[in-house]
């Protein structure tokens, strides 16, 4: 069960870290917004196609707020749920699994 429980700790930091990494993405995203980027930047070309395909749905769902975009916020949210329920309730699994191997 250690094989199970040391693979499982691995799963989580790894989504652990990936959800952080695309946090700053989506913030990158944002604060590129504010101002007008070139376009044919390879970062900022870079930079909306990561995030493009998370924010356009969540923006197609969300009513028309005169051209104010909460979708990054939205998205940011969810990756804050994930990290608290998903990655939290792996790390539990993780103890669980040990502690029971151990006791």
């Amino acid at each position: 069960m250690f094989i199970l429980a040391n693979f499982l700790n691995a799963v989580a930091y790894i989504i652990r870290t990936a959800l952080d990494i695309y946090m700053w993405v989506i913030i990158a995203r944002a604060v590129l917004s504010w101002v007008n980027p070139d376009p044919y930047n390879p970062i900022v070309n870079f930079l909306y196609r990561a995030t493009e395909p998370v924010l356009s749905p969540i923006r197609r769902k969300m009513p028309y707020l005169g051209g104010l975009d909460l979708s990054p916020l939205i998205v940011l949210l969810i990756i804050l749920f994930l990290q608290k329920f998903l990655v939290s309730s792996l790390f539990d699994l993780v103890y669980s699994l040990k502690f029971r191997i151990g006791g």
